[in-house]
């Protein structure tokens, strides 16, 4: 029996989420086209027979502009140094840039002792001659950054191409031992936080660039409603969405609340999918100023 943590690194939407909720086999991290999505370390488990992988789904690793931003990459080197394999994610439809070589350089700086993976994630989205080509520059990072990485391993998580591949080569670099976590479980995320998630994924969809780093959403208050009857449950979430300026307030909301009413379908039926009972969702839009560069802000929303 093996067991043991891994994370996927890479710069924003590189794919870390997706690849992380397809070898869970379960939807545990929220996924969306615009970068920063993930805010927090998220962990996934995958339960095999003969191990036990928790993966670390991590923000990705960006040059900050906000006192977030620096906190969300303090997440990333915080979880580098705890884990047993690094699963460099560097997307296959884009050539690898300065992004790229600063995260590579920023693990090869850290010294740490877990085995590092490659993986050309989005493998879906190229030709044959492109991926050879990003192959052999992946291979080229070994000596300009002195690292060593244990493979490297085109996949798709949205083709579901090698992702077995990649669960494969995970499981064999992680020390013997127990099982971390009971069978079955598959994350380690507080429903309440998972619900949060789930309203901002569903808000980031169709919004303008500027919205996504200024959106937060917190779920102010959980429970079943008291009065149903034991075979007709309803959960009652009363949750804010948050942003930084009262123009975002009106994007948030649209014409007539139209935005607003889309958001609140397209989560509660998540959130139903993710509790097993039907929900009563109740949006609210609020502004608090700058948050992303407010430490007191920052601090009360758990950053």
């Amino acid at each position: 029996m093996r067991s043991g943590f891994a994370c996927f690194v890479g710069r924003p939407n590189a794919g870390k989420s997706t690849l992380t909720n397809a070898l869970v086999g379960a939807k545990v991290a929220i996924a969306s086209s615009k970068p920063q999505t993930t805010r927090h370390a998220v962990r996934g488990i995958v339960n095999r027979p003969d191990a036990q992988l928790v993966l670390i789904d991590t923000p990705g690793l960006h040059r900050p502009r906000t006192l977030l931003g620096e906190r969300l990459n303090d997440v990333v080197r915080d979880t580098w140094s705890e884990v047993d394999v690094i699963g460099v994610c560097l997307p296959a439809n884009q050539r690898i840039g300065p992004g790229d070589e600063y995260l590579v350089s920023q693990l090869a700086m850290l010294g740490t002792q877990a085995h590092l993976v490659a993986l050309a994630t989005k493998s879906d989205l190229t030709s044959r001659a492109r991926m050879a080509q990003h192959l052999l520059k992946i291979a080229s990072l070994e000596e300009q950054f002195g690292i060593q990485w244990a493979s490297i391993i085109p996949v798709s998580a949205l083709t579901d191409d090698q992702v077995d591949v990649v669960a494969d080569e995970l499981v064999k670099l992680l020390p013997e031992g127990p099982a971390l976590y009971p069978d079955g479980e598959v994350t380690d995320e507080p429903t309440e936080t998972m619900i949060a998630e789930l309203i901002r994924e569903a808000a980031l969809e169709g919004v303008r660039d500027e919205l996504p780093h200024s959106l937060m959403v917190v779920v102010d208050e959980l429970g079943e409603r008291p009065d149903r009857p034991a075979d007709k449950p309803l959960l009652d979430v009363y949750a804010s969405m948050i942003v930084e300026r009262d123009s975002q307030k009106g994007i948030m909301i649209g014409h007539a609340g139209e935005r607003l009413k889309e958001i609140g379908t397209v989560a509660r039926k998540q959130i139903a999918e993710l509790v097993g009972m039907p929900v009563h969702l109740d949006l609210k839009v609020k502004v608090l100023k700058d948050w992303q560069r407010n430490p007191k802000h920052l601090n009360r929303l758990g950053f």
